[in-house]
């Protein structure tokens, strides 16, 4: 009782470190994406915040299940590092009774794993495709960011506003420019607002400013000035949201069991699997020799990783183009990982009792 507690207190703690370590690179990376993004006029910068928190939940279920892993690892390779194993070995305990500390810590992070991966990861797409589509359906007016030069909607004309005066949607130091009937229009404004009429048309009032009309490439212009000029500010046309298979849930799966559907669902299915045996791999990979490279295990273990995520890939691939029947891909790759995990066990135990029989 006293070796579970404090196998499990340590595996805890490590994995902590480990999965703050992964969500904070995991949360960099989205965000300089997002914020790229932003400063290029392809999405709201409102937006950064929610769709970054999409983002990290559809990207959990990889962070735990690399976390269990890794969180074993280090544990049991720091045991060996310190000459504890050797403590274990003496006392008679085999490498085999880590495997029962080992899944009292990996099963409740497996089932969480799952829930995340079948249920949660599909809904955080949905709704991140949803909020970008809803931020994409704005008027002109919504859409344009002060100090940047922002297209409408139906990409005709060219917004730029140098700041928001209060919050009724005044602007100050307009410019607007648009192309009707194969002639430029640039329009300049010291101030504007946006009106909505009763039948639901909307429009951004300019005030006070002037109107520079002509054909590009020439000296002909007309300029005029005006007190007050309205703008009719567009919309997208709202459209459904596009379902993939990632963002569609399971039972949309299960209900439509085309091979793209599948070969989700396989994916989906997997990586629960897949982080159940990486805990249990992790338990013969965690063998350091002292006197030895402390690194080579490590690296080992990343190349058993990469290995197994790449092998359920390759076979969602060949579910999705119809070259691997669905039953067998389930579980081809899992039972593979599970004979490995098997004969690195007995290895392991036949070198530690040979070893002992010799001296």
């Amino acid at each position: 009782m006293i070796f579970d507690r404090a196998a499990l207190r340590e595996f805890t703690q490590t994995a902590v470190a480990v999965f703050v370590a992964l969500f904070a690179i995991l949360l960099t990376t989205q965000l300089i994406r997002l914020l790229g993004q932003a400063a290029g006029g392809k999405l709201a910068s409102e937006a950064v915040v929610a769709l970054l928190g999409f983002g990290a939940i559809s990207y959990l279920p990889v962070v735990l299940s690399l976390t269990l892993f890794v969180s074993v690892l280090l544990t049991l390779s720091r045991a060996y590092r310190d000459s504890e194993m050797v403590v274990w070995f003496s006392a008679g305990l085999s490498l085999t009774a880590w495997v029962k500390p080992v899944l009292r810590f990996s099963l409740p992070l497996v089932a969480a794993i799952a829930a995340l991966s079948v249920f949660l990861s599909p809904w955080a797409l949905m709704k991140s495709t949803e909020y970008r589509q809803r931020m994409d359906q704005r008027d002109d007016v919504a859409r344009v960011a002060p100090g940047a030069f922002n297209e409408s909607a139906v990409a005709d004309r060219v917004f730029f506003v140098e700041e928001v005066a209060g919050d009724q949607g005044r602007v100050k130091n307009v410019f607007i420019s648009s192309i009707q009937h194969g002639r430029l229009g640039i329009m300049a404004a010291a101030s504007g607002h946006s009106e909505t009429l009763p039948n639901g048309d909307k429009f951004l009032v300019l005030d006070r400013g002037r109107r520079y009309e002509g054909t590009a490439g020439t000296a002909e212009y007309r300029v005029m000035e005006f007190e007050r000029y309205a703008v009719r500010t567009e919309t997208k046309e709202a459209r459904g949201i596009e379902e993939t298979p990632k963002n569609l849930p399971v039972w949309e799966l299960l209900r439509h069991p085309t091979p793209a559907n599948l070969g989700e669902l396989l994916w989906r299915l997997g990586i629960p699997l897949a982080a159940l045996n990486l805990a249990l791999l992790a338990i013969p990979l965690s063998f350091v020799n002292p006197r030895a490279g402390r690194t080579n295990n490590l690296i080992f273990a990343l190349l058993t990783y990469m290995i197994y995520s790449n092998l359920i890939s390759v076979s969602q691939a060949w579910v999705i183009q119809g070259k691997l029947r669905f039953e067998v891909g389930i579980w081809a790759v899992h039972v593979a990982m599970f004979v490995a995990l098997l004969l690195l066990f007995s290895r392991r135990v036949f070198t530690f009792s040979w070893g002992r029989l010799w001296r």
